[in-house]
C-alpha cells in the first residue's frame, strides 16, 4: 500500500517511514500542506492512507484536511499532540477517518492504518470484487468460502480460509501476528502457542504454493501475489 506521510519534522518522518517500510508500506513524505495537496492530484488514486500531522509550517493541519477531503476520498488519519476532545471532534467533522494522539504506540498506529484501509476497500469495491479475489492461479470465492488453484478445489478448514481471506485483502502488506490472531481467532496473542504458524504451514502445503505466504521475521505475514 502507498501511504502519504505529511510531517514537517524530518527526523520524525524518517523514523516513522522506516517503521512503515518495514511493515510493507511504500511511503511518500510531504513536508508541508502544499506538498501534500500537490501529491493528491485529482487523477491520482495511488495512496491508500494519508497520515496528517496538524503542526505544519505553511497551513493549519485542519485546513489541509478539509482540502484533502474535497479533493479525494483517500482515508486520512490525523496524528497530533492535541489530545483534547474538542480537537478530535473538529478533526473528525472535517472528514478525518481517525485521530491518533502523540506519543502513540506504533502497533496501535499500524492497526488503525489497516482498519481505515479495510473499511475503504469494503465501501468502495464493486460487488464482484467483494465476492471474489483472484491471485494468479488462486481464486477465493468469499460468499461460498471456496478456494481453487488452477480450477481445482482446495479443501480448507474454517480458520484456514479466514486467514487466507484476511491476507488477500491487501496483497503485499504485512499483517502483524497480533492483528491476525485478533481478527481470525478473536482473541489475544498470549496463550495461542504456535496456532498461527501451524495454519500458515497448512495453507502453504494445501495450496502447493509455499511462496504465496511470506514470513516477515519478527513482525508477521504477508501474501505475495504470484507473477502474471
Amino acid at each position: 500500500m502507498r501511504l502519504l506521510l505529511v510531517e514537517d519534522d524530518n527526523h520524525v518522518a524518517a523514523a516513522l517511514s522506516a517503521v512503515l517500510a518495514r511493515h510493507g508500506f511504500d511511503v511518500t513524505h510531504a513536508r508541508s500542506g502544499e506538498e501534500a495537496l500537490q501529491a493528491l492530484v485529482p487523477e491520482s488514486d495511488g495512496f491508500g492512507v494519508v497520515l496528517l500531522d496538524l503542526g505544519l509550517p505553511d497551513q493549519d493541519g485542519y485546513e489541509v484536511c478539509g482540502k484533502i477531503r474535497k479533493r479525494t476520498s483517500t482515508p486520512v488519519i490525523m496524528v497530533t499532540a492535541r489530545a483534547d476532545v474538542r480537537s478530535r471532534i473538529h478533526g473528525l467533522n472535517l472528514g478525518a477517518d481517525d485521530y491518533v494522539v502523540k506519543p502513540y504506540d506504533t502497533g496501535e498506529l499500524l492497526a488503525r492504518i489497516h482498519a481505515v484501509s479495510r473499511r475503504t476497500v469494503h465501501e468502495d469495491a464493486p460487488g464482484a470484487a467483494e465476492s471474489e479475489v483472484r491471485l494468479g492461479p488462486v481464486r477465493i470465492e468469499l460468499p461460498t468460502r471456496q478456494v481453487t488453484v488452477d480450477g481445482s478445489v482446495v479443501q480448507l478448514t474454517r480458520k484456514e480460509f479466514d486467514l487466507l481471506a484476511l491476507l488477500a485483502q491487501r496483497p503485499g502488506v504485512v499483517f502483524r501476528r497480533e492483528q491476525i490472531i485478533s481478527e481470525v481467532w478473536r482473541t489475544s496473542w498470549e496463550g495461542t502457542g504456535r496456532t498461527l504458524e501451524v495454519h500458515v504451514a497448512s495453507l502453504r502445503a494445501k495450496l502447493r504454493m509455499p511462496a504465496l505466504i511470506e514470513t516477515v521475521r519478527g513482525v508477521g505475514y504477508r501474501l505475495v501475489a504470484p507473477a502474471a
